[in-house]
């Protein structure tokens, strides 16, 4: 049986981070195999990443800062992008 990794701080972003590019037809749906864009799902998944960020402001490691900030800073772009 394979091993799940330890769960940690970049492993949860990294699950909203994907159910974005998922909204933002980045990548294909796992459950359609289709690449729709959906912005009100790549929304909300952003605004979580968003509360994540609000929430652990202080308790995170220079490395979690700077990944958190830059998933957000991507998807946002690709967010605005996409809305116009």
């Amino acid at each position: 049986m394979e091993q799940l990794p330890q769960p940690n701080f970049e492993i949860l972003v990294s699950t909203f981070a994907t159910q974005a590019a998922v909204g933002l037809g980045q990548i294909a749906n796992p459950t359609t195999n289709k690449t729709d864009v959906d912005l009100r799902q790549a929304k909300f998944a952003i605004d979580i990443l968003q509360v994540l960020e609000e929430k652990s402001n202080g308790n995170r490691t220079k490395e979690e800062d700077e990944y958190l900030s830059g998933v957000l800073y991507e998807l946002r772009m690709v967010y605005i992008d996409k809305s116009k």
